[in-house]
């Protein structure tokens, strides 16, 4: 199976309630994996009861995962500013988080256990035991986070069967990953964005309709470029499907779309060979 490592990540890793979960899921799973296996040999070093031996061994654990909570709300803050991750950005953040993680549990065995064994040996078992505590819960979460949203797709179409088995559903989230509204692709004309708000113009049974919804206009143009609807100006989208005229004036494009009433939309020096191309204009 082919992976598209340059593709955009899925919104919902970067969901605010999901990375609560995987921080909450992740320390659960190290404090149960780490205390059963033991794989920083804490007991050898303390003579001292289990349940005291849990519950120190149980506070070294959480400090490191402290590594994970840092990391996930760095990674929402910067998406949330209109940042955009791929997967391969995600994995090598992944094997950051565990580089992170692996040097606190060295320097807790060299510091405060006085190992004597080489750092660099440490440090090669400490990356292969947090490889296990972290790409274990990472694993099922992904997969938990894919089902449930696919889930949540499907109940919106199974809610308009008649239009869903004509006509392709473009879905619209905000910057959170939460669905807001979802439109026929033939009945959206443009979409217009301003700071960290985007509106969304479509085509109602006789009049021009818009809704307004919190994300930027470079994560909606990531999200729908495949639809063919593509960027036309620095604070415009369009539906090319839509357009039924292109008129050069002096300023430029202007494209005149299908719309009840007539809408038109500019095209920008910057973008005029993009969207010319799309059309099979090469200039």
């Amino acid at each position: 199976m082919n992976i598209d490592f340059g593709k955009k990540l899925p919104g919902y890793l970067t969901e605010k309630g999901n990375i609560v979960t995987t921080i909450l899921f992740t320390a659960g799973f190290a404090l149960l994996f780490l205390n059963l296996y033991t794989p920083f040999g804490v007991g050898t070093w303390f003579e001292v009861s289990k349940p005291t031996l849990l519950l120190y061994a149980s506070g070294v654990i959480l400090a490191g995962v402290l590594v994970v909570a840092v990391s996930r709300i760095i990674m929402y803050h910067l998406v949330k500013r209109g940042g955009i991750l791929r997967i391969w950005h995600y994995l090598v953040w992944v094997a950051a988080e565990i580089l992170a993680m692996a040097l606190f549990y060295t320097l807790f065995e060299v510091v405060i256990l006085d190992d004597q064994r080489l750092f660099t040996e440490l440090l090669a078992r400490s990356v292969q035991n947090t490889s296990l505590t972290l790409l274990l819960p990472y694993t099922f979460l992904w997969l938990w986070f894919s089902w449930r949203d696919s889930k949540a797709k499907l109940s919106v179409i199974m809610e308009q069967p008649e239009a869903a088995g004509q006509h392709p559903m473009i879905h619209f989230r905000d910057e959170k990953g939460v669905l807001r509204m979802s439109l026929k692709h033939s009945d959206i004309l443009t979409l217009q964005g301003s700071d960290n708000y985007v509106t969304v113009c479509y085509q109602s049974p006789d009049k021009l309709s818009r809704f307004m919804l919190r994300n930027t206009l470079r994560a909606m143009e990531e999200e729908l470029r495949e639809a063919a609807i593509i960027r036309c100006h620095r604070s415009w989208l369009v539906n090319i499907e839509k357009v039924k005229l292109i008129r050069r004036e002096k300023e430029g494009l202007l494209l005149e779309l299908d719309s009840i009433p007539p809408s038109e939309v500019p095209v920008s020096r910057t973008y005029m060979h993009e969207v010319l191309a799309a059309f099979g204009h090469v200039e």
